[in-house]
């Protein structure tokens, strides 16, 4: 061991440096920036505090420059006092990157597959559903394997994608 280096053990724990700081704080802005630009609507169903809300709001009136950039200074350090976690998980969701959403998505996918592929896969699809229509989809199942057969485009495959994705509540 050289005399200037000190063992792992004998190091504390440094305070983050002013660069990461810094980048956290940027972050911080330009998630301020997403949230400020989002409709009212989706503003409340973010459950923000309400000096946040309010300075969100006050944003989206504001016309001069200089008066836009400061605001959107004040809302990132606002931003510095709240979770964010739930904030970027709800943007994830609705943007559909969420891990859950996807999930739904091969969820639907897999049943929209065993139904077309297996003839028991029906009434399971019902028991687990039963607001389905079982008419509409016995019909949907039957021309997408006639257009399997033909070889024809997938119109009755996608019909019944997007009918599963009614159905099947999204997490």
């Amino acid at each position: 061991m050289r005399p200037h280096q000190q063992p792992e053990d004998d190091l504390e724990e440094l305070p983050p440096s002013k660069t990461k700081i810094k980048k956290q704080m940027h972050e911080l802005r330009d998630l301020g920036e997403v949230i400020a630009n989002l409709p009212k609507d989706k503003l409340r169903q973010l459950d923000l505090p309400e000096n946040l809300f309010e300075a969100c709001t006050e944003y989206k009136r504001m016309t001069k420059f200089g008066a836009i950039k400061r605001q959107m200074l004040y809302i990132g350090r606002l931003m510095r006092d709240i979770d964010t976690a739930p904030i970027l998980a709800k943007l994830e969701s609705w943007n559909g990157n969420s891990r859950e959403h996807t999930a739904w998505l091969h969820q639907v996918e897999r049943w929209r597959d065993r139904l077309v592929d297996e003839d028991d896969a029906l009434t399971e699809f019902l028991a687990a559903y039963p607001a389905a229509d079982a008419q509409q989809l016995r019909t949907l199942i039957r021309n997408a394997k006639k257009e399997k057969e033909l070889l024809k485009p997938p119109k009755n495959f996608r019909e019944i994608f997007q009918l599963l994705r009614e159905l099947i509540p999204q997490p």
